[in-house]
């Protein structure tokens, strides 16, 4: 097949600039071949170089001593749980490939970073996901939702893998450019911990998993510019299709195989795959890896040298083994029934070599390549209409005159309103370890011996027809996890926003009982080269480091997902999100949202208005924006030592065995919090538990009563206990510099609330008629 000349044209196709391709020319000392320039291409791109933002995420916190393995290490980070198990985890995007084809761009999503979580040797048990959509209203995004839900679904289900808990959003920012962020969860024990690097001069490398085909083609540098009708007709072929059966044979084979001990090092084939595998895993290894073309296997016909390094094709891992033990891997793969073949070997070249029918079309230094992308200082400039925000009174906009109206319409907010349209199509009982499913502030799971991957003393017992020898005792841990971002906060006030983001992550883990572990964060924005841009995600990371500090929840990985514009309709609201996870220390700590008998006390951790906000908690907020259509306001400020000490608060009075239920106060403020403790638990599939409360918040005087309702004021937790011990829990709290008082009492069917001004009633089944079906009615 003859390649194209190279050309300015052709390289500016390839989205490397002038100064990036005489860098290429440098490193080779010549010209590149056609198939050299898409691997540069790839590896150049911002999805797989972070050149544009390396030097901003070096402001993340990421060191711990329970750190097994750091952000930027490997495929994903590792913390130590206890009694020598480790949970892997990390989130990262498909976006693009999602607005191309939203059913497989979302499959394939899921995918990737399951593959993510076990080719660092741990077993995936969890996971979440993360979406932004524009407006239910308009079709073309009901058809989007549809697609991305539908294949999250697939894929998971069908892996066998609990989907358990996440976020979906819905704001005319994303009509063009919808997110699909997703985390996975796995488990390993210390020694089980896999590298992805090519160690052992002369190992041979194998290849395992589906023949390569043409989907997927370059998908990476696909991700890595801006969104456009064009772009996306053009590459309809960069989006991955997904098997998620050969998924779970290549895990549970690979799991296998590393139990056996010949596995020198194991790297998945994600974005840029053959490309990106080969030359990453040499890089960290300080090695080199040649390999044969003709070897891999091909399901198109006359696929070109560019075609097969730069396909995308899924379920794919490349592994290195250790020579002499080849025929234990051939006999793994055999057994599972999957496709391998043994493709190459590691040299001691320190590069990349790549042949096709025994000429060679590639040869690059793999360091070079991985690691030295070229590194980006953009221009940032605080955004014009800040000055607006900044201005925003509430003088103009008029107080509530039906609060019980205007409760019930925050309620059926779509992004508000109860998800059971979404987690109802995902399986999140799979392996019975799901604690605390979808409903609550944050998901629980159990993990026990039975979700460790199998040790070598284990299969070296299976394979001598031996009994498994007794394992080490491995008491339960109980983990829960939570994500979290307000776009409308980071839009108005990036840093601000990204404080909230990770503050409203460890609160909701704290409402469960558990204290923070580690962070990984997605962070979506538009072209960082608008210097409007690149500020909102400086300043937003600035905001997520100060927090993750603040916290104790060091970053331990991530995904940058940059360019999320489509034309006319601009750039997304900035979005980073944040997913924490955190141990529970006992079963008995942990905490769910609902209100639980009548009787009980409900008190209010927190200052009910910070009256030091000249918006009283209301910019930015779903009410200002669903009541009166306006997305403005400096959002309410967060003081991070103050949720520190409200979390460590909550904590301690959750480990007194006193607190019955704990929701945090986020979206749509104190009277939808107060709403969904009365509303959301479900004791079996559409049989809600529904209890009602009477509040009284008479005594909170001279503030608005929209403020007071609905206001999104920070650090807030409503918690509930028996009356009995309500005395006793208020002054711990205040003892501990946190305010509290008893608001009100659970019982009856309606949730009354008095105020200053009168009374309002609404009955829990109509709040629970329009929390619930909302996304459903949208659908229909």
């Amino acid at each position: 097949m003859t390649e194209p000349a190279i050309t300015p044209e052709l390289v500016a196709k390839h989205n490397l600039t002038p100064d990036e391709y005489q860098k290429v020319l440098e490193i080779l000392g010549r010209p590149p071949t056609y198939t050299e320039l898409g691997i540069f291409s790839v590896m150049w791109s911002e999805h797989c170089s972070y050149k544009n933002t390396r030097p901003v995420l070096k402001g993340f916190p990421t060191k711990a001593a329970n750190i097994l393995v750091g952000a930027g290490e490997e495929n994903a980070g590792i913390i130590d749980v206890g009694d020598g198990v480790a949970i892997a985890f990390k989130i990262e995007s498909h976006n693009h490939p999602s607005a191309v084809e939203p059913f497989q761009g979302a499959a394939t999503g899921v995918g990737g970073i399951i593959r993510d979580i076990f080719t660092m040797g741990a077993r995936p048990v969890a996971a979440l996901n993360s979406l932004r959509f524009g407006e239910l209203s308009n079709p073309e995004v009901r058809r989007l939702f549809t697609g991305v839900v539908s294949g999250i679904a697939h894929y998971g289900n069908c892996f066998g893998i609990p989907t358990i808990a996440g976020e979906v959003y819905f704001d005319k920012s994303y009509e063009g450019n919808p997110l699909v962020n997703a985390f996975c969860l796995g488990v390993l024990r210390h020694d089980q911990i896999t590298r992805g690097a090519a160690h052992g001069i002369g190992n041979p490398v194998f290849y395992v998993g589906p023949a390569t085909g043409r989907d997927g083609l370059a998908g990476a540098a696909f991700a890595s510019q801006d969104l456009t009708e064009e772009s996306a007709e053009q590459q309809r072929g960069a989006v991955q299709v997904g098997d998620p059966f050969m998924e779970k044979l290549v895990c549970e084979a690979c799991l296998e195989l590393l139990a056996t001990g010949c596995v020198a090092g194991m790297q998945d084939m994600g974005a840029a795959g053959l490309t990106c595998s080969t030359c990453e895993t040499a890089a960290r290894a300080g090695t080199g890896i040649e390999i044969e073309l003709n070897k891999v296997p091909q399901r198109a016909p006359n696929m070109s040298s560019y075609e097969i390094m730069l396909s995308e094709s899924q379920e794919r891992m490349l592994i290195v083994v250790h020579k002499g033990r080849e025929e234990e891997v051939k006999k793994i793969f055999d057994k599972w029934d999957l496709p391998w073949a043994e493709i190459g070997v590691v040299t001691d070249t320190g590069r990349m070599v790549v042949r096709h029918g025994g000429k060679v079309v590639v040869d690059v230094p793999a360091k070079k390549l991985a690691d030295e992308a070229p590194v980006y200082q953009r221009e940032s400039k605080e955004a014009a209409y800040m000055e607006a925000v900044r201005a925003f009174r509430l003088d103009g906009i008029a107080d509530t005159t039906d609060a019980a109206g205007d409760l019930k319409k925050l309620l059926a907010n779509h992004s508000i309103a109860s998800k059971n349209w979404v987690y109802r199509q995902y399986d999140h009982m799979v392996r019975d370890g799901s604690v605390v499913c979808p409903g609550s502030d944050a998901a629980v799971i159990r993990i026990n011996v039975d979700s460790l991957p199998i040790t070598k003393a284990e299969y070296a017992a299976a394979q001598a027809g031996q009994p498994a020898p007794a394992s080490a005792r491995v008491p339960d841990k109980f983990v829960a996890f939570s994500c979290d971002c307000n776009g409308a906060y980071v839009y108005l006030d990036p840093y601000e926003g990204g404080k909230a983001a990770i503050a409203e992550a460890c609160r909701n883990l704290a409402c469960a009982g558990a204290s923070p572990l580690g962070a990984t964060d997605n962070l979506n924005f538009g072209n960082p080269h608008y210097p409007e841009i690149f500020w909102q995600l400086k300043e937003s990371v600035r905001g997520i480091a100060e927090g993750c500090r603040a916290f104790n929840a060091p970053v331990t990985g991530g995904n940058v997902s940059l360019y999320n514009q489509r034309g006319a309709l601009g750039a997304i609201d900035p979005t980073p999100t944040v997913a924490v996870v955190g141990l529970i220390e006992k079963p008995e700590h942990i905490t769910t949202a609902w209100f639980k008998d009548a009787g009980d006390a409900i008190i209010l951790l927190g200052t009910p208005v910070d009256t030091a906000d000249p918006l009283l908690g209301l910019g930015g907020s779903a009410y200002l924006q669903t009541l009166h259509g306006k997305k403005t306001g400096l959002p309410p400020r967060v003081d991070l030592e103050k949720a520190k000490t409200l979390h460590t608060t909550l904590l301690g009075l959750i480990h007194t065995g006193e607190v019955k239920s704990a929701h945090d106060c986020s979206e749509g403020g104190l009277a939808v919090t107060l709403a969904e403790s009365c509303i959301v638990q479900q004791t079996a599939r559409e049989t809600p538990r529904l209890i009602g409360a009477q509040i009284d918040l008479s005594g909170i005087k001279d503030v608005r009563l929209d403020a007071l309702l609905f206001g999104e004021t920070q650090n807030r937790v409503v918690i509930t206990c028996a009356a009995l011990n309500a005395t006793k829990v208020i002054e711990r709290a205040k003892l501990m510099g946190v305010p509290a008082s008893r608001i009100g009492t659970v019982g009856g069917d309606a949730l009354t609330v008095k105020t200053a001004t009168g009374e309002f009633t609404a009955s829990v089944g109509e709040l629970h008629d329009a929390w619930w079906n909302s996304i459903a009615r949208a659908m229909a």
